[in-house]
């Protein structure tokens, strides 16, 4: 007698952009964005520009300024999952999504939450898994100098740096 076993996709693609896809994970309910194609490290994966502009955080917003966060056009950038090892970065002053490792497609575009946030709307116990992971995100005024250093700062968070050094 033979067993049959049948796996079910828990991923499905929602929608497809020019770089990525959107999939929806049917177990954890979250959405995720995945690379359409390869990219390699320095690359700039797109240009994006802020949607609207409030003096408030929200757990889809990045943070530009003091009081200035910023939701993504394109609307898609918003399944960018956080990880303490990321593949991307927000570069809030050129306004491009920049490539900080190789990337294959299929792989999901993850970033650092503190690179691009003083205080976060939303602190989480991060699940990426990393043996690097520092379990609690709640912004970068929360991190030391020395864990900040291993990561890409968007220019404002250096600038806070600065000025709280």
């Amino acid at each position: 007698m033979t067993t049959q076993t049948h796996s079910v996709a828990t991923e499905n693609i929602v929608s497809r952009h020019e770089i990525a896809e959107v999939w929806f994970n049917q177990i954890t309910n979250h959405h995720s964005l995945h690379a359409s194609r390869a990219f390699n490290e320095g690359d700039v994966i797109f240009n994006f520009i802020a949607a609207s502009t409030q003096n408030f955080a929200t757990y889809l917003t990045v943070q530009t300024a003091a009081d200035t966060h910023i939701t993504l056009e394109p609307t898609y950038l918003q399944y960018i999952n956080h990880s303490c090892d990321p593949n991307v970065f927000f570069d809030t002053t050129a306004m491009q999504l920049v490539c900080l490792k190789p990337t294959q497609a299929g792989d999901e575009f993850c970033f650092f939450y503190p690179s691009a946030e003083w205080e976060m709307a939303q602190p989480f116990v991060c699940s990426c898994n990393n043996k690097n992971c520092l379990q609690l995100i709640n912004g970068a005024s929360h991190l030391s100098a020395e864990t900040l250093g291993k990561y890409r700062l968007t220019d404002f968070i250096l600038q806070q740096i600065k000025q709280t050094s």
